[in-house]
């Protein structure tokens, strides 16, 4: 799994933060640890101390928030996912179809309105 940042994809002052080229058994490890440290112990997770991800040009810290702002950043270099312990909930529902087969499709991980988008696609192409 490798995750980067795109910085205005459609022209739009829109950007992404992209978790990508996995498969199904990379899919479970992440959902487990959302599971186990956001949702179990209520911690932060650092995907830069996660094994199996690889950053290109980013980090990304998942933290729970007051409420759902989605990802927000100072630098476009380290990135905050803040979500309620209910936006993550969510965020895990949404990973299930990849922890239950291999597919080639993608998933947007929060819909909120927010410049900063957070894509799950198992392929680097599905932009």
């Amino acid at each position: 799994m490798e995750i980067d940042y795109i910085e205005n994809i459609d022209g739009h002052e829109q950007n992404i933060l992209r978790l990508f080229n996995f498969n199904k058994a990379e899919a479970i490890l992440f959902r487990d640890l959302l599971v186990e440290n956001i949702i179990n112990k209520q911690q932060k997770l650092d995907v830069s101390q996660v094994e199996f991800i690889t950053a290109i040009n980013c980090n990304l810290i998942f933290g729970l928030f007051k409420s759902d702002e989605g990802i927000l950043t100072k630098d476009n270099h380290t990135f905050f996912c803040m979500l309620t312990l209910e936006g993550y909930k969510k965020m895990v529902a949404l990973l299930e179809p990849f922890c239950k087969k291999e597919t080639k499709g993608y998933q947007y991980l929060y819909d909120l309105d927010n410049p900063i988008d957070l894509l799950f696609s198992p392929f680097a192409s599905a932009i």
